[in-house]
């Protein structure tokens, strides 16, 4: 097979896996609900999935450095499988079973996860495609993925209940370790590899990848931003839009008619930067999606009661929101030398998610105590501040562009000199 064959087949495995894993964060939760009625239990199986997910990017990327990316990639799916299929053929063995194979499942994908998109790099180059298309293309396969997937995960539970919808999901990952095991190799100089003598320690090496992002001139901004938007929109979809909806429009199908212009606004705005993105400058575009996409469609919930309006705001936030996560993307595989692309992309999914869990307790705690509209007011104003900071802060500051930030040492230099 071609370059552009091996990347399409890893391209391919990746949102099979997103397709599969969305089907089973809805059907999960649903064999709780059914077998237990417990809403607690329902919240600790997603905690028990997301706090592996997250920790084992970052705790786990050194020795996916060390054991092999695109072998650690095939035994990560096949382990994902495994544990889903564990689920789904033996139910019985109780709850607490459950968690420890949701937790294995959640720690694999995150580790799957990082380890793909780590591999997309080197294959796009030698398949000749730029990276910002690649990265922007799969923010859109990604979306369209989720939302597939949502509806896939639902028609399954109707037609096959939760542990047959649960059985695909093991079959999705089986399909990803298949695909890359056969079609996909990586080039030989893709990650260069540590001679025995002078390989890192695990704590040298774990820090490396902390060390990389810090030392960087634009990066630990746009992750600080990714965090705040990451709190601020979970907040959003967790507390404010269902109290607003439930107070304001008193109608169940408005939850998912203004979710879903977002989604379609963002799928949208995927496609059209796939296109465009080569030549825009990538931070400035990182901070204007940050800026439209977040505050607006905030705001517009405490200064109207008109749904139209609400739902044209959430369209539009997410067309600009659609630049957000490819441009991070991208400036990561540019920025980041590959041997250390694998712990410097654990580190930011765990910080710029840790804003999740964060964002639907503050929601819930500033609607208790100030109401809903003063909450999401004084949100939006924060989130407006938060996003609107970074780029005041550049327009103050040089060098700041991409063709200044080249002139500077590369940040692998400097990792080198520090260690």
């Amino acid at each position: 097979m071609n370059a552009r064959g091996r990347f399409v087949a890893l391209f391919v495995a990746d949102v099979i896996s997103v397709l599969g894993s969305r089907v089973s964060m809805l059907a999960i939760p649903w064999l709780v609900l059914v077998t237990t009625g417990s809403a607690t239990k329902m919240g600790l199986v997603a905690g028990a999935e997301m706090l592996p997910y997250v920790v084992s990017g970052v705790l786990a990327a050194p020795l996916a450095d060390r054991f092999g990316i695109r072998r650690t990639t095939i035994v990560t799916d096949a382990a994902s499988a495994l544990a889903m299929a564990g689920i789904a053929a033996a139910p019985q063995l109780g709850f607490g079973w459950l968690l420890v194979l949701v937790a294995i499942a959640g720690a694999t994908r995150g580790l799957g996860d990082r380890v793909k998109h780590v591999m997309l790099r080197p294959l796009a180059e030698e398949a000749g495609i730029k990276v910002i298309r690649v990265t922007s293309a799969y923010e859109g396969f990604s979306r369209t993925a989720m939302l597939l997937g949502s509806a896939a995960g639902g028609l399954l539970i109707a037609w096959v209940g939760p542990l047959g919808a649960i059985w695909v999901d093991a079959a999705s990952f089986a399909v990803c370790a298949f695909v890359v095991a056969t079609l996909v190799t990586l080039p030989e100089d893709a990650f260069p590899k540590q001679a025995p003598e002078t390989r890192e320690s695990y704590v040298v090496a774990l820090r490396g990848g902390f060390r990389i992002l810090w030392n960087d001139r634009l990066l630990p901004s746009m992750i600080v931003m990714l965090f705040a938007l990451n709190m601020f929109n979970q907040a959003s979809i967790a507390v404010f839009i269902p109290i607003w909806v439930a107070e304001v429009i008193h109608s169940p199908e408005a939850l998912g008619l203004l979710l879903g212009t977002f989604a379609a606004g963002a799928v949208l705005g995927s496609i059209v930067f796939t296109a465009i993105a080569p030549k825009l400058p990538m931070y400035q575009t990182f901070m204007l999606g940050a800026l439209l996409g977040g505050a607006p469609r905030l705001l517009v919930l405490g200064l109207t009661h008109e749904l139209v309006l609400v739902c044209t705001v959430a369209f539009l936030s997410g067309l600009a929101m659609a630049a957000v996560n490819p441009v991070i993307g991208a400036m990561l595989y540019e920025r980041v030398p590959p041997e250390l692309q694998t712990r410097a992309f654990g580190v930011c999914t765990a910080i710029t998610f840790t804003g999740i869990p964060i964002g639907g307790v503050l929601g819930g705690l500033a609607v208790a105590g100030f109401g809903l509209n003063p909450a999401i007011l004084v949100a939006g104003t924060l989130c407006l501040v938060m996003t609107a900071a970074p780029w005041l802060w550049s327009r103050s500051r040089r060098p700041v562009t991409e063709r200044e930030a080249e002139q500077e040492p590369e940040p692998a230099a400097q990792v080198s000199d520090a260690q």
